[in-house]
């Protein structure tokens, strides 16, 4: 059995919880993703020297999860750099010539990322049949004006009716279906095929929003999702670039890897345990026995902070908060948790000896011709393949040869995860050859795939605003502890940052990064004239 032990490697000139004695505060940053890297950066720049970062896992980057494979690097996590203007992972790259590689047939214009703008979306029905361009655009066309819809409840403060239930899913699937049947241009089956397109498109934005279903995400506040203005990018050499540009200027021994948190103690509420240890410590500096917040490691080690910065994921904080935190949280940040939405969207690389698909062909997409009427996108776990939206064609082949990269959401993603590599490989095989007529299809050389959801240390790929939820849950998530105005103690000793944090840009790398920098200027505003 381990015995447990508090750490008393702070400076000489030691703060107490009251901060006597001007000395350096002790900043304790949960997590080194791109918050917690971002966070620890501005922390170090602005001249604060006592800043650690535990990481539970065995690598920093977080969400951001490059695989180097032959010559290609292929992105388990994130992958596209939405919106230049502004954007500061953008200006990372940018600033050091990680975009230099990038042409403009990687560079895509909408709120839907492919690999390449050039070539054409191939939509293909179980039946094995091509559904005619003409037909596609008509539909795209009518969906992006819902679409457009459903930006209005939000942005210009339209009434919710209660057909809707709130729901972006319910909304669009309702208003979509009335003006297809009342198309009276199409015949029975060019309607049939675009009644069954609806749940396709709808299927692709829960892979983009991250949740189980559409019918799960707020249509009155879906508008508040900023898009920063600007076409998206790839880093050829791998997302991981940008953490490492984050991370070169923090020193090696401020990141402790594989170094789990098991609770927070803030507020002063030393546990019994930390008292006995104590106690029988001579070694431990006097002020430590005071500290705000105490870090309880999973390894028995407890460390003592003024301040700590949490950036774990909306999904752990949702599995964990009971036990993460003592005291435990407000009710308030408790309800924001429950209410804030966050799922799991999977990638599936498949790589083939040559190609099936045309050249022209950038997107597979799969239509259900039984879908046109279906309501629910769940299905039992034995079809859990009728959730996989499409396949895009990575591009350029000369880097990244000859790839499928397949999307996958919601509960189906987590039955995925659970299949072996065989599995998955022969079912998404059998899927292509179903879909294209082609039983020739062999199998894929390699396959490749993530697993967000049934990873401990994410559950979830990012948030989203959940049908009851709102941008002031956001907030409410992202409040420092303990709040200001209804304690005597001293401020900001839990503090959240992370996507979910972020009211405009939760979901992104951005928003994750100007987080992490949203938290360290409190402190650095917090103690400017120490800083001085």
């Amino acid at each position: 059995m381990q015995s447990c032990e508090i750490s008393a490697d702070s400076t000489d000139d030691p703060l107490s919880s009251g901060l006597r004695r001007k000395r350096q505060p002790r900043i304790v940053v949960i997590g080194a993703g791109l918050a917690g890297l971002s966070a620890a950066k501005a922390l170090l720049e602005s001249g604060f020297t006592d800043v650690t970062v535990l990481e539970a896992t065995d690598r920093i980057g977080g969400r951001v999860q490059s695989v180097r494979l032959g010559h290609a690097t292929f992105e388990l996590g994130a992958t596209w750099i939405h919106g230049s203007h502004g954007n500061p992972v953008y200006h990372l790259a940018e600033d050091n010539g990680l975009l230099e590689e990038t042409t403009d047939s990687e560079r895509s214009v909408g709120r839907i990322s492919l690999y390449s703008k050039n070539g054409v979306a191939y939509h293909l029905t179980n039946s094995g049949q091509r559904i005619p361009k003409d037909v596609v655009e008509e539909f795209s066309d009518l969906y992006n004006e819902v679409y457009n819809l459903t930006q209005e409840f939000f942005q210009r403060g339209k009434p919710v009716n209660a057909e809707s239930q709130n729901s972006v899913g319910v909304f669009t699937r309702d208003v979509v279906r009335k003006r297809v049947k009342a198309d009276p241009d199409d015949t029975e089956a060019v309607k049939r095929l675009k009644l069954a397109m609806i749940q396709q498109y709808l299927k692709v934005e829960s892979c983009e929003s991250s949740s189980h279903s559409m019918d799960e995400v707020s249509l009155s506040e879906f508008g508040e999702w900023t898009e920063i203005p600007g076409a998206h990018h790839v880093i050829p050499c791998g997302f991981i670039k940008i953490v490492e540009i984050l991370a070169r200027s923090i020193p090696k021994s401020v990141i402790q890897l594989r170094k789990p948190v098991k609770c927070i103690h803030w507020n002063q509420s030393v546990s019994k345990e930390i008292e006995r240890v104590a106690d029988h410590n001579s070694d431990l500096p006097e002020e430590n026995k005071g500290s705000n917040v105490f870090v309880e490691c999973e390894d028995c080690e407890f460390i003592p902070a003024d301040h700590v910065i949490v950036t774990v994921s909306l999904g752990v904080l949702k599995k964990r908060h009971e036990s993460l935190f003592h005291p435990r949280l407000p009710e308030e940040k408790v309800m924001a948790i429950e209410k804030l939405g966050i799922n799991t969207t999977d990638k599936i690389f498949l790589e083939f000896e040559e190609p099936f698909w045309s050249s022209e062909c950038n997107s597979i997409q799969f239509v259900w011709e039984d879908e046109a009427e279906s309501e629910s996108l769940t299905y039992p776990e034995e079809l859990w393949y009728k959730k996989i939206c499409s396949f895009d064609v990575l591009y350029p082949p000369e880097r990244y040869g000859h790839v499928l990269s397949g999307w996958i959401c919601g509960e189906e993603a987590l039955i995925m995860e659970k299949c072996d590599d065989e599995t998955v490989a022969e079912t998404c095989t059998e899927m292509l050859r179903k879909f294209t007529g082609n039983p020739n299809i062999p199998k894929p050389r390699r396959i490749l795939r993530s697993s967000w959801g049934s990873n401990p240390h994410f559950r979830g790929s990012y948030s989203y605003t959940q049908v009851g939820s709102s941008g002031a849950d956001v907030e409410k998530l992202a409040k420092p502890l303990p709040y200001a105005e209804s304690s005597k103690s001293p401020p900001m000793q839990v503090m959240f940052s992370g996507e979910a944090t972020h009211r405009k840009y939760y979901s992104t790398t951005h928003g994750a990064v100007l987080s992490g920098q949203r938290e360290a200027a409190r402190l650095i505003e917090m103690y400017q004239d120490l800083l001085q």
